[in-house]
C-alpha cells in the first residue's frame, strides 16, 4: 500500500482544532452519561435481558462502542455478517481503536497485552468487556491464556485475537502466530477472519497507527482531531477448522484472506 506518512499533515492546524472543539464535548458526554448508563444495563438483571434475540449487556456495549467510533470521526461500515455462537475472530491488528471497532459489531471477549490494563479508560472498559490479558514473552502466560479461551468457546461464547501480536505501523499486515490457532482446534469452532480498513483500502493505517514512540494517550488525543474518515469491518468467509490441516495452515489461510479484503472496494 503507498500510504502517506503518519507525519502528514491532517487537515491544517485550523481544522484540526474546530474538530476539538466540538468532538472533545461530546466525548466526555459519552463518557460521563453514556458510559454509566450502561454499566448499569449490563449489571442482572437487566443485562440478562434478550433484545432481538441479543443479551442487553452485549447490545450496549456495541452500541457505546460504535458511538466512541463515531465521536473520533469513524464512519463505520460493516462487510459480510459475523458468526453467531462459539467463534474464534481473528483480525489485523493497527492500534488501540480496533477493539472498539469489533465490540460496535460483534461482542467477544479480547486476547490482550498485558500493558492495556493500565490504560486510561480503554485499560478499564477491557477488563469489563471479558478481555484475557496476556504478558508477553511468558509461555506460562500464554498457557494460562489457550487455557482460558478453550473454556469460553467450548461454554459458546466468541473470543477475539489479533494473531500479529502486537500493532504495525499500518503499512502492512505481519506474520500470523499460529499458536493462538490451537484453542480453536481443539474446540471444533470455526475461525472468521475480519478486515479492519481504515479509509478507501486502508489507505489511512498508518495515522490510525501508532507513531513510533508514541504513547497511549498520545495517540488517543491526536486520533481526536483526525479527519473524519471511513471504517470498515469486513466480516470474511469462515474457516472450518475440520477442512484444515493444523493450525499452521489456518493461521496462513486467515491472514491471505485479510490481506485480499484490505486491497478490495
Amino acid at each position: 500500500m503507498n500510504n502517506p506518512p503518519v507525519s502528514a499533515a491532517a487537515g491544517g492546524g485550523l481544522a484540526r482544532a474546530a474538530r476539538y472543539l466540538y468532538r472533545l464535548p461530546l466525548l466526555l458526554l459519552h463518557l460521563s452519561i453514556g458510559l454509566p448508563a450502561i454499566l448499569l444495563l449490563m449489571l442482572p438483571p437487566m443485562g440478562d435481558l434478550r433484545v432481538r434475540g441479543e443479551r442487553l449487556e452485549h447490545a450496549v456495549v456495541r452500541w457505546w462502542s460504535g458511538g466512541l467510533m463515531r465521536i473520533f470521526g469513524f464512519r463505520l461500515r460493516r462487510v459480510g455478517t459475523p458468526l453467531p455462537g462459539a467463534t474464534l475472530f481473528v483480525a489485523n491488528h493497527v492500534s488501540w481503536i480496533d477493539i472498539e471497532a469489533l465490540h460496535s459489531q460483534r461482542m467477544m471477549g479480547f486476547v490482550a497485552k498485558q500493558e492495556i490494563r493500565g490504560w486510561p479508560l480503554v485499560g478499564w472498559l477491557a477488563s469489563r468487556g471479558q478481555t484475557i490479558f496476556h504478558k508477553r514473552g511468558s509461555q506460562e502466560s500464554l498457557g494460562g491464556v489457550l487455557h482460558e479461551m478453550l473454556r469460553r468457546l467450548r461454554e459458546g461464547h466468541s473470543v477475539g485475537v489479533f494473531p500479529e501480536g502486537r500493532t504495525r505501523d499500518g503499512h502492512a499486515v505481519g506474520p500470523f502466530h499460529a499458536r493462538i490457532f490451537l484453542a480453536a482446534v481443539e474446540a471444533d469452532v470455526p475461525v472468521q477472519p475480519v478486515a479492519l480498513r481504515y479509509g478507501p483500502r486502508g489507505a489511512a493505517q498508518p495515522r490510525v497507527a501508532f507513531a513510533p514512540g508514541e504513547s497511549f494517550f498520545a495517540n488517543f488525543v491526536r486520533l481526536l482531531g483526525e479527519p473524519a474518515r471511513s471504517a470498515d469491518i469486513c466480516f470474511l468467509e469462515p474457516i472450518r477448522v475440520s477442512d484444515v490441516e493444523g493450525r499452521r495452515r489456518i493461521a496462513e489461510l486467515s491472514r491471505e484472506r485479510i490481506v485480499v479484503a484490505m486491497a478490495s472496494d
